[in-house]
């Protein structure tokens, strides 16, 4: 394992990928869409001249073949694989997809061209697991990870912990993202170089011994996560209150979004 390096798998804007450059990390960066791409590219130029961010324009894939990506329209971050979500966002959140081919590759092939990573960071609304599922060919594992777990079935939420566990993580955390704009990075810092830093809005934030809260146990983590499925079934967007045009007035009113949670976890 490299202690100084991190594979964001999903960079969007860079909104991650900078802060982990900032606290002094070297960077592999991983995004599909090639307009966000080229965005990052030139946002980060000076880190990539510098040898410190080395940015893929790629998809991670089951398969090392050209991959249909399905970028939204609405929500720059939704870009996905994955026609299912292509499909939710659009009949769910009128936020339709365009399709475009890109490259795909399998993420076993970025760990052996890299290594192993200190931190992954995975964020590929839909193909987290993909990138989880490589790490079975590795005897080496990253310190800390984190994905964006499911919210919306039971099953697949515990396949996901089954398969951590599998893989030697036993200490775990959820993270309320949207929260994340309101985290304050530690002084001194637990993890690389401290910096002042005001993460955006969809960005991951803070990560391994930096992440707020206790780790938990998995069976105490998934009793926290049977509350949020519980919660999200009543004010996700095909909860209970959303089914009726009032209730939808009433969270919107009150600025009340479904829950979003990320799961962070740890050897």
């Amino acid at each position: 394992m490299d202690k100084n390096l991190i594979i964001d798998v999903g960079v969007h804007t860079g909104e991650d990928t900078e802060f982990y450059l900032k606290k002094g990390f070297r960077v592999v960066g991983i995004e599909a869409h090639p307009k966000l791409y080229e965005a990052t590219k030139k946002r980060l130029n000076l880190y990539i001249e510098k040898g410190q961010l080395t940015l893929l324009n790629l998809a991670i894939s089951a398969k090392d073949e050209p991959v249909k990506f399905y970028a939204n329209l609405e929500r720059s971050f939704w870009g996905t694989i994955s026609p299912d979500w292509a499909i939710r966002n659009k009949s769910s959140f009128d936020a339709p997809s365009i399709e475009i081919t890109v490259e795909g590759r399998r993420f076993e092939r970025i760990l052996e061209e890299f290594g192993i990573p200190y931190y992954l960071k995975v964020d590929i609304e839909g193909a987290d697991l993909l990138c989880i599922q490589a790490l079975r060919q590795f005897n080496t594992k990253p310190q800390f990870l984190s994905i964006e777990s499911t919210k919306t079935s039971w099953k697949e939420l515990l396949e996901e912990f089954a398969l951590l566990t599998e893989l030697g993580y036993h200490k775990f955390k959820a993270i309320n993202q949207g929260h994340v704009p309101k985290q304050v990075c530690p002084s001194p810092a637990r993890e690389g170089q401290y910096i002042p830093h005001q993460f955006e809005y969809g960005a991951s934030g803070l990560f391994g011994e930096e992440t707020p809260g206790n780790w938990l146990s998995e069976s105490e983590a998934i009793k926290v996560y049977k509350g949020i499925f519980w919660t999200y079934k009543i004010i996700g967007v095909n909860g209970i209150i959303y089914r009726f045009p009032i209730g939808k007035m009433f969270l919107d009113k009150l600025k009340i979004q479904e829950p979003w949670y990320d799961t962070h976890v740890s050897l």
